[in-house]
């Protein structure tokens, strides 16, 4: 792989890497925990958090799979980059829209008993948490 697609691949990787692990795994849990934050309040912050987060994903993923094709990267590199845009457009096609009609329920006042259906959502995260942290160790060996 050259160096410079191989800098802006390692680059993205690690800032992608640690958007997920505070966002997800530090930020999201701990809103619901604070003195005043309502469910809905919590679940309006995070509509908006995971919406950017989600954004900034896309653009790095497309950025991550045309760094990996101009760059001519071996096929173990090749792998984790797939995966970890494949797990996130299993999040944004089909654990989203199902989280966001749930959110707009109780947004608009709707009493639902407690969910599990985030757990699918965490799941992939940790897929895909799995698989930036293989390909990014796989980018600092080469």
């Amino acid at each position: 792989m050259n160096a410079t697609s191989a800098a802006v691949a390692t680059a993205i990787t690690f800032v992608w890497l640690g958007m997920v692990l505070a966002i997800s795994f530090l930020e999201a849990p701990l809103k619901f925990r604070a003195p005043g934050v309502t469910v809905p309040v919590g679940l309006g912050i995070g509509r908006l958090v995971f919406r950017a987060l989600n954004t900034v994903e896309a653009v790095f993923a497309v950025v991550m799979i045309v760094a990996v094709a101009v760059g001519a990267a071996p096929a173990w590199i090749i792998g984790p980059t797939a995966a970890a845009a494949v797990l996130l457009l299993a999040q944004l096609a089909a654990v989203r829209p199902y989280l966001n009609r749930r959110s707009d329920r109780v947004l608009a006042g709707e009493k639902l008993p407690r969910s599990r259906s985030h757990l699918w959502y965490v799941a992939l995260e940790l897929l895909k948490v799995a698989a930036l942290l293989a390909l990014g160790i796989g980018l600092l060996t080469l």
